[in-house]
């Protein structure tokens, strides 16, 4: 059976509710990883992970577990290129599927901007998560769900 990762540190709580739902609805296998506790709701099919604090453990952690197939939760560019690579898929919390064929693209656009950052130009950051965005991450993982499910 599949399982949905999340990287959980920076992960929007409203995300986390759906995730939670999700799995309970599909008893589809949930973990969260993170580097500090959570509380999750008590169910066989949700687990949490927590990893020593550090630089990218929780995504070290994740890309070591993660298997073709599965998906991961991440608004983490790296992280989700490294999924990739290992034949799993990317979902950010706004609803947008990494893969093959865009993640190459997504990492330019970051490492661009973390050039601009680092001399000293002010980038901003994302806008907040809206309802919008929330829809859209739902409905990317009830496709995938509806894909992967038994």
């Amino acid at each position: 059976m599949r399982t949905i990762w999340v990287d959980a540190d920076a992960c929007p709580v409203v995300i986390k509710e759906i995730l939670f739902k999700a799995a309970l609805r599909t008893e589809m296998p949930l973990v969260l990883v993170a580097n500090h506790f959570m509380r999750i709701p008590s169910s066989k099919h949700i687990q949490f992970r927590q990893v020593e604090a550090g630089f990218d453990v929780a995504d070290n952690w994740i890309v070591q577990n993660c298997q073709e197939n599965d998906l991961v939760i991440t608004a983490d560019i790296p992280l989700a290129s490294e999924v990739i690579a290992k034949g799993a898929l990317a979902l950010n919390p706004r609803g947008e599927l990494y893969t093959e064929s865009n993640i190459k693209q997504r990492l330019n656009m970051r490492d661009f901007m973390e050039t601009l950052r680092s001399s000293g130009i002010q980038t901003g950051g994302p806008d907040a998560l809206n309802q919008k965005d929330r829809q859209a991450f739902a409905n990317q993982l009830d496709k995938w769900l509806a894909k992967h499910k038994s």
